[in-house]
């Protein structure tokens, strides 16, 4: 039996050698629930819900919709247990990674290869990033500061006037860039500014 433990450092391996350049961040909130895995790629973000062995499917309905906002692509890395059934489970838009051990090793099976999300929302995901973040954007977009502003009131700006080709591509990159051992020291230079 597979546990979240023995799937999560075998899993970022094979999406790395999969995907090549990612950057993983790990539960991560999006609305109501807690993103297991969020891969993030040059342009894009994966949503990934892993399905150990000893899951259920009890929460997966309302993380399916929490998901289906945030992300451009969404997976289901479900155990062994779950492989015959899991499909049934999720949208067909919904990538599907089966996890197996073999032997001493964890093995991994893309059995369906995610499908752009149609209802993910560039607001939601836009919102992922944090103030200094968007204050980067706005910068490099050459957009006003609007400090005295909300982050709602930036992230509707930026919208506005950013191609969405173009803040896909740059949401990925303040992702890649991002530091979370500075993360108060970058809030209070912000803030001091």
């Amino acid at each position: 039996m597979l546990y979240d433990k023995d799937i999560r450092e075998p899993l970022f391996d094979f999406l790395e050698e999969r995907y090549g350049k990612t950057r993983i961040i790990e539960e991560k909130q999006v609305g109501r629930s807690r993103a297991d895995v969020v891969m993030v790629r040059p342009g894009s973000l994966s949503g990934i819900e892993i399905k150990s062995d000893a899951d259920t499917y009890a929460r997966l309905e309302r993380q399916v919709q929490d998901y289906d906002r945030y992300f451009d692509y969404n997976y289901v890395a479900a155990g062994s247990s779950h492989g015959n059934h899991v499909k049934e489970h999720v949208p067909s838009w919904w990538g599907i990674i089966t996890v197996e051990q073999d032997q001493d090793q964890v093995d991994f099976y893309v059995l369906r290869e995610a499908l752009p999300n149609p209802n993910r929302l560039l607001r939601a995901k836009l919102s992922l990033l944090w103030r200094p973040e968007l204050a980067h954007i706005q910068k490099i977009n050459q957009l006003p500061k609007y400090r005295e502003k909300s982050k709602l009131f930036v992230m509707e700006k930026i919208l506005a006037k950013v191609s969405e080709d173009l803040l896909h591509q740059q949401i990925s990159q303040e992702l890649f860039e991002r530091d979370y051992t500075k993360i108060g020291e970058i809030i209070k230079t912000y803030k001091n500014r």
